[in-house]
């Protein structure tokens, strides 16, 4: 059996010793739910985060949007090999249009090879996700179609616009009939103006000050738009661990559907995360041998973890008002995996230590450590739609500086960073990175695609050499 005050005392505990400013925990396992809160909604105003306070769960909508395409399969109305020219005849997908190449199963798994980070805002009508479509007809491609995994935004936001054909409706009016409607959730929103008609969360930056802008741009919401409370967000994953059937008995997925979610469908580069791949939607992993699947999100100022654990029917989810929450993330979902199933999540990545130095600190290696190894082949400028990299050689050293491009330097007040990379193996093309010495380590490699042009990979996404 859970127990509730343990855990509650634990993420109030975790979350200071984190500086997150607010934050709910829910867990459901074989029959038994907990939820508990802890912290302030906003710092400026310090109002109690409840139970039942709302938190934008950022990407973990698109595991929503994922679950009504399936229904669209179900329904004979789309498949997998559906191309978007197929399901938008009028829209031009990419400057070299790519469209009658580009399937549903290329959006659901990230290897479209579109550009994913474009955060358009064209506004707040109805029409909205319609209209960045059809701006999609500027975008680059990172990568031919199907070449590599690279986590993408814009292509969620496709899918979106398809269940809009197909439904004739909003995809916010789908996601009510199809999902939270049937699941009876009464604390799951899409827009702002429903979510401050409950006790709702603002984002808040790495000094605990509140964001200047609440949330995304609504033309997003296929990819990250939902607010909604612990509570609501376990309820929607027991749909997964239950094979599609409401708590009432009805069915709204198939089985087979559900599964085929949870299937690998291409290989995510992540050298941090053994066995990572990504299926429809959901992110695949192996936690000591357990099959776990899930999702994060990440807003302004805000972040969201999901876990699965279908064996042991265990769901664990934790929603906070905080832009940097990995570490308090990893300290209790290592407590809670570790309590009921046994299991840890694999350890972050550290870097290399170099041989005859005592000190961890002092023996972190460089790059003068190991001259064959060349690095100076990675030295250059890598850039996207809303980041840019510039990596440098200096003191022995890899420095990349991290520069918000863009919509995105709009939505969120980010300064040029400076970060060192250090070796994380004798390979020469893995590192780690970190922006303050209390996080945890970030991974990042580099690589070459199909075509030769190098590439640095980080936080999901394949970013090009530009020069």
């Amino acid at each position: 059996m859970l127990n509730a005050a343990h855990w509650a005392a634990r993420l109030s505990e975790l979350a200071a010793r984190a500086r997150v400013c607010g934050a709910t925990l829910g867990i459901w396992f074989d029959g038994q739910e907990v939820l508990a809160a802890c912290g302030v909604l906003n710092s400026a105003t310090q109002v109690p985060v409840t139970p039942d306070s709302l938190f934008q769960v950022g990407s973990i909508t698109k595991i929503w949007t994922a679950t009504m395409i399936m229904q669209l399969i179900e329904e004979g109305l789309l498949s997998l090999d559906t191309t978007v020219a197929d399901a938008l005849p009028a829209i031009r997908l990419g400057t070299s249009d790519v469209g009658g190449q580009v399937t549903v199963q290329h959006l659901l798994t990230h290897t479209s090879g579109i550009d994913g980070d474009i955060f358009t805002d064209t506004g707040r009508g109805d029409e909205c996700v319609q209209r960045y479509v059809e701006e999609l007809a500027a975008a680059s491609s990172t990568f031919p179609v199907g070449a590599a995994y690279s986590y993408c935004n814009s292509g969620f936001v496709l899918l979106g616009r398809i269940i809009e054909v197909l439904d004739g409706q909003s995809w916010d009016e789908s996601l009510r009939d199809r999902l939270t409607g049937p699941l009876a959730l009464t604390h799951t929103v899409t827009l702002p103006e429903e979510a401050i008609l409950h006790r709702a969360a603002v984002g808040h930056d790495g000094a605990g000050v509140p964001v200047r802008v609440w949330g995304l741009p609504r033309s997003i919401g296929p990819a990250g738009l939902i607010s909604a409370a612990a509570g609501d967000l376990l309820t929607f994953a027991r749909l997964h661990l239950a094979g599609g059937v409401l708590p009432n008995g009805k069915r709204i997925l198939s089985e087979a559907s559900v599964s085929a979610m949870q299937q690998p469908r291409a290989a995510i580069p992540d050298f941090a995360v053994p066995d990572a791949a990504i299926g429809l939607g959901w992110r695949l992993s192996s936690w000591g041998g357990r099959a776990i699947f899930g999702h994060d999100g990440d807003t302004v100022g805000q972040s969201a973890y999901l876990r699965i654990d279908p064996e042991a029917r265990l769901a664990v989810c934790l929603l906070t008002n905080a832009g940097e929450s990995e570490s308090l993330f990893r300290e209790l979902f290592d407590e809670v995996f570790g309590s009921v199933v046994g299991v840890t999540m694999p350890a972050s990545p550290l870097p290399a230590r170099a041989a005859g130095w005592p000190d961890p600190v002092a023996g972190l290696a460089t790059v003068a450590d190991d001259p064959e190894r060349d690095l100076e082949r990675h030295v250059g400028r890598y850039e996207r739609t809303s980041r840019r990299f510039d990596v440098s050689i200096r003191d022995g050293r890899l420095h990349m500086v991290l520069t918000m491009t863009g919509k995105l330097a709009d939505l969120i007040n980010y300064e040029p960073t400076e970060l060192i990379l250090y070796p994380a193996d004798s390979s020469g093309n893995r590192f780690v990175l970190r922006s303050q010495e209390d996080v945890p380590w970030i991974p990042l490699s580099f690589g070459h695609l199909p075509d030769r042009t190098p590439y640095l990979y980080l936080t999901g996404r394949v970013t090009r050499r530009t020069g």
